[in-house]
């Protein structure tokens, strides 16, 4: 028998009727190959690029390098409202593109449950330059970042540990774009595994790409003069010696905290206390940056002012003295408040909206993906 399947194999015209099957199968299995084995692709690394034009970024890219999958998780992981308790609140709910990531006509967040807050929500840009975060500074790593929101019993009301849990359970038949999120930490990490280091790393990587530095102050200082128009040049001289001690550089803030002069109200949020319990940081809030101002009322960190001519009134005007008031507020005459006519502030408003960066604000790349996930 074994020197008749040679001879068969050897000479396939020669097939009797009850074999054909048997021997074509059999010469097969012997020439078969195996299915070449195809690997994981590696993640495609991101060119993180600074503007010519700012300062060094305080983040350290080396101990977590941007790819476009981590890049890209962290944008589905920004919008999608499995990080809250409801499953209806995501970072994107308080912090809307169209508004610089800010909640825009919303003088206090607004949480799970439709709960308030105590305090606005400040814009999410260029967060590489940031030393610390926060009203108050209470968080110093962008990594950690994401903690406080998910964990405030009024902004997400949800837990680390839960959120982990609901991640892996995903894809969900009845979500608004079902998401496998074990898929997408495998393309951006190498393996499903899904945990809070690789969670807050993926926002990380996505809130990094939120860089605005193309709005028409950008193109006039990088060499454009027929950027401005007369009032705006005018507006920025005026910026420069009335407001640049504490918003300086192409950043427009010099990240500290410091007394303003707001009357205390009912809430009575001491801002900077909260975090040292040192008496002189009562009432001191960080300096928010002023790039794209224009796009991101309410103002101050309670939202208390809805518009630019309203903050400039507070610092000519309304000044209120306490113990821990920045001495730029304070004359030499003992009065406080920075001296500015009527037309110096329609110069300076009209300056400060040259700061609005309108590709940041409608980056297709920044949008929302429109996930969402019902458990």
């Amino acid at each position: 028998m074994k020197n008749v399947f040679k001879f068969l194999c050897a000479k396939p015209m020669l097939m009797w009727l009850g074999f054909p099957i048997i021997v074509i199968f059999s010469c097969k299995k012997e020439t078969e190959t195996p299915e070449p084995i195809i690997e994981d692709k590696e993640p495609t690394p991101v060119t993180w690029i600074k503007p010519a034009h700012f300062p060094d970024p305080v983040y350290d890219m080396s101990r977590n390098p941007l790819t476009e999958e981590g890049v890209e998780l962290g944008r589905f992981l920004f919008y999608d409202g499995i990080l809250s308790r409801t499953n209806q609140i995501g970072c994107g709910t308080c912090h809307q593109q169209v508004a610089a990531f800010t909640h825009h006509g919303h003088e206090l967040s607004h949480g799970v449950d439709d709960l308030l807050g105590t305090r606005n929500s400040p814009a999410v840009q260029n967060l590489a330059w940031n030393p610390s975060f926060f009203w108050d500074g209470g968080v110093h790593d962008l990594d950690l970042l994401p903690f406080n929101p998910i964990e405030n019993p009024v902004e997400m009301g949800e837990k680390v540990q839960n959120v982990i849990t609901k991640l892996k359970s995903t894809p969900v038949a009845n979500a608004k774009k079902p998401v496998d999120y074990p898929a997408m930490f495998k393309k951006a990490f190498g393996t499903e595994e899904i945990n809070s280091e690789r969670m807050m790393k993926a926002l990380s990587q996505f809130m990094l790409t939120m860089v605005s530095a193309n709005s028409k102050y950008d193109y006039y200082v990088k060499g454009d003069v027929t950027a401005f128009k007369a009032q705006e040049k005018e507006g920025l001289v005026l910026f420069k010696n009335k407001c640049s001690s504490c918003h300086s550089g192409e950043l427009f803030t010099d990240f500290s905290f410091r007394n303003n002069g707001l009357v205390p109200i009912k809430v009575n949020d001491q801002g900077r206390f909260a975090v040292t319990g040192t008496e002189t940081d009562k009432y001191k809030f960080k300096v928010p940056s002023l790039r794209n101002a224009g796009l991101t009322a309410p103002y101050m960190h309670d939202g208390r002012y809805r518009t630019l001519e309203e903050v400039l009134d507070h610092y000519s005007d309304s000044i209120h003295s306490s113990a821990t008031l920045d001495p730029i507020f304070i004359k030499s005459d003992g009065k406080t408040g920075i001296a500015l006519t009527a037309a110096e502030k329609q110069s300076i408003v009209a300056f400060l909206r040259t700061l609005s960066d309108e590709q940041f604000v409608k980056d297709a790349k920044l949008s929302d993906p429109g996930v969402g996930t019902s458990f």
